[in-house]
C-alpha cells in the first residue's frame, strides 16, 4: 500500500472530505492501492465546517494526526497540499513539504499571483521534487474533441470568482495554449464577464455568476459545439493524481498551470479596472 499525506490549513473542508475515498475508489478501479493515512493542519478549527475540528476529522476516518509538515512527509509515500480555499497557504506548506523530494500535489487555486506561483516551480526545480496543480474541470470529459477550437464561450459558478474563475481558465487554458496577451472585465450585477485574448487570434469568453453551471461553447472555422459539463471530472482528476504518484511524470505541461496563474492575477487586478484591456504579463 502506498500511503499518502494530506496537508491542509484546517481538514474539515470539501476536498479533504471527500478525496479520500475518492482515492481509494479509483486506486481500485486501475489495480493499485492508495490510502490517505496521515494529516497535518495549521488550524483545529474549521472555516468552512464551523464546530467541526481537524481531530475529530481525523479520528472519524482513522487517519492519524501528525504534530508537523516535517512529520507528515517523512511518514508518507506521497504528498497532497490542500487548503482550496486558501493560495496564499500553499507556498509556506510547498517550502516544507517539497524538501523531502516526494510526489506532491497542490489542490487549485495552486497560488495567489504568477510571481508566487514561480517560486514554487522553483523550489521543485531546488529539491528535485516532482509535482503539479490543476482545476478538476481540466478533466471534463466534455473537453474531448475540442482541441481546434479558436474561440471559447465558458460559463461557471461558485461563492466567487477569486477562488472559482480558475476553474474556467484552466479549461481555456487547456484548449486554447499558453500565451494569453490580454483581458477585459466587465461587470453586471454580481456577474462578470472577462474576455482573454490569446496569440494567434484566439478568444476565450468567461462568463461567471454564482449559479452558473460549468458549459463550454467552442467554435472555428470548422466546427461549432455547445456542452453542458456533467462528466465525473473529479474521478479523473483522482486517477491522474495516482498515476503522477506512480510515475512521478505529469499528464501537460508546467506552462500551463503558469500561464492559469497568470490570467486569474490579472482578472482580480481587473476588477479594479473593469472596461479596460490590461496585458497579461
Amino acid at each position: 500500500m502506498k500511503k499518502i499525506g494530506f496537508i491542509d490549513y484546517y481538514l474539515a473542508e470539501w476536498h479533504a472530505d471527500n478525496y479520500p475515498a475518492w482515492i481509494e475508489e479509483v486506486s481500485k478501479k486501475i489495480g493499485l492501492d492508495y490510502k490517505v493515512a496521515y494529516a497535518w493542519a495549521e488550524r483545529e478549527d474549521s472555516l468552512a465546517y464551523p464546530g467541526r475540528s481537524s481531530s475529530d476529522w481525523c479520528r472519524e476516518r482513522g487517519i492519524e494526526l501528525c504534530a508537523t509538515i516535517g512529520e507528515v512527509c517523512e511518514k508518507a509515500d506521497c504528498i497532497i497540499i490542500l487548503a482550496p480555499s486558501h493560495s496564499e497557504k500553499h507556498l509556506g506548506y510547498a517550502e516544507q513539504a517539497l524538501v523531502c523530494g516526494k510526489p506532491t500535489y497542490i489542490d487549485k487555486t495552486f497560488a495567489p499571483d504568477y510571481e508566487v506561483a514561480k517560486k514554487i516551480f522553483e523550489l521543485s526545480e531546488k529539491y528535485n521534487a516532482p509535482f503539479f496543480s490543476t482545476s478538476a474541470l481540466r478533466y471534463a470529459e466534455e473537453l474531448q474533441g475540442l482541441e481546434g477550437a479558436e474561440q471559447l464561450i465558458i460559463t461557471g459558478g461558485g461563492s466567487n470568482l477569486p477562488e472559482y474563475a480558475v476553474h474556467q481558465i484552466e479549461m481555456a487554458v487547456k484548449l486554447l495554449g499558453t500565451n494569453p496577451t490580454a483581458l477585459k472585465l466587465e461587470k453586471q450585477g454580481a456577474q462578470r464577464v472577462v474576455r482573454v485574448k490569446f496569440e494567434g487570434g484566439k478568444v476565450a469568453t468567461m462568463n461567471y455568476s454564482p449559479s452558473l453551471p460549468f458549459t463550454v461553447t467552442a467554435s472555428s472555422s470548422d466546427m461549432e459545439e455547445y456542452r453542458e459539463i456533467k462528466s465525473d471530472f473529479f474521478l479523473h482528476l483522482m486517477a491522474d493524481i495516482i498515476n503522477f504518484f506512480e510515475t512521478g511524470e505529469r499528464s501537460f505541461e508546467g506552462e500551463e498551470t503558469l500561464a492559469a496563474m497568470k490570467i486569474r492575477g490579472t482578472l482580480i487586478s481587473a476588477e479594479e479596472k473593469a472596461d479596460e484591456w490590461l496585458p497579461i504579463r
